[in-house]
């Protein structure tokens, strides 16, 4: 029984040491994984919408892509590189309520994005569609 219990000792002794030394080993895999990695930025549309020709070149493409989630998103983007909280009392909404109207996959009214271009120093324009 002595025995035993002095077998017992040693292999719970040298899993012991194994799974230390297996746990050091995985820490430092991990850590030099970590180190190789590449801090990134989300990209933000605001911040390259700097001119007018480069508002209107985003706008035109939402436009002719026919995709309203896009368009919403330039449209959300232009706003907050002007002042979100600003065009919202002139439009005479509240922040949060432009953020939401502004956001991709809403339903906003055609008026609040009519006023929201206009209130911004543009205007939709018709044109008459190419034949293919």
């Amino acid at each position: 029984m002595f025995v035993l219990l002095i077998i017992f000792f040693v292999l719970t002794k040298c899993n012991i040491y194994i799974t230390n030394k297996l746990c050091r080993k995985y820490e430092q895999t991990v850590f030099l994984e970590k180190k190789k990695t590449m801090k990134t930025s989300k990209w933000d549309m605001a911040e390259f919408m700097e001119t007018k020709e480069d508002i209107i070149a985003h706008l035109t493409v939402a436009l002719e892509e026919n995709d309203i989630d896009f368009l919403l998103s330039v449209l959300n983007a232009l706003a907050r590189s002007k002042g979100m909280a600003q065009i919202a009392a002139e439009l005479g909404v509240s922040r949060e309520g432009l953020y939401k109207s502004l956001a991709p996959g809403s339903n906003p009214a055609f008026g609040t994005v009519v006023k929201t271009l206009d209130n911004l120093g543009f205007k939709l324009n018709i044109e008459l569609k190419q034949a293919s």
